[in-house]
């Protein structure tokens, strides 16, 4: 994690109508950036009446959701990527919010090299052992560039849908106050029960699974 030094400021902003393949549609006001600082293409959703949810020091509901191109765009079952966005879409839009997409692919280690842990993967190791073997980080997202966003918006205290412990962490360190932490839904296939299985006893992220008990 880096220490956020500079203010980011937005760049643009533009509403953009979204349907996702189960027909679920909202519209967003998708805001983009300068100064973030790791200099990646981040985007911030502003879903619902996002402008109340912050208004006299509210606490919008925000997911800093990880870019993933196998889950996201192409419905891949190995992770539970894709139906985590289709959640946080409908969820924050009902209570109005953020729905942060970060450019970091792979638990941070890029697009290619997570395709070389799944293969990994194949030979038995788990989503971590696998980014180790490689040389990488278990997880080297830096949540630096959310909190900067975030504090551009002025989203300086939120509700943070995630079901991981890390992103609560690194956001209270970087000055964002996360004032309730709720948990994802459960979104488990017979191709991803053992990725959510290294994720619970791994790095204690809050899914009930049955298996992980």
């Amino acid at each position: 994690m880096t220490v956020m030094t500079t203010a980011a400021r937005i760049r643009t902003r533009v509403t953009v109508p979204l349907r996702f393949p189960d027909g679920y549609a909202t519209t967003a006001e998708v805001f983009t950036f300068h100064g973030l600082s790791d200099g990646r293409e981040h985007l911030a959703l502003g879903l619902g009446d996002w402008r109340a949810a912050i208004a006299g020091g509210g606490a919008p509901l925000v997911r800093p959701h990880s870019e993933c191109l196998t889950g996201d765009v192409f419905g891949s079952e190995r992770c539970d990527c894709g139906p985590q966005l289709r959640e946080a879409a409908e969820r924050i839009s009902e209570t109005g919010g953020f729905l942060l997409y970060l450019r970091q692919e792979g638990r941070g280690i890029g697009l290619y090299a997570k395709l070389d842990a799944y293969a990994l993967q194949d030979t038995g190791l788990d989503t971590y052992q696998a980014n180790l073997a490689l040389g990488h980080g278990e997880d080297e997202r830096d949540y630096t560039p959310a909190a900067q966003m975030l504090t551009a918006l002025g989203a300086g205290r939120i509700r943070l849908l995630s079901n991981n412990p890390d992103k609560a962490a690194q956001l209270d360190a970087l000055g964002v106050e996360v004032a309730d932490r709720i948990p994802t839904a459960v979104h488990l296939s017979q191709a991803n029960a053992r990725y959510l299985s290294a994720k619970v006893a791994h790095t204690h992220h809050t899914i009930d699974l049955p298996l992980a008990g």
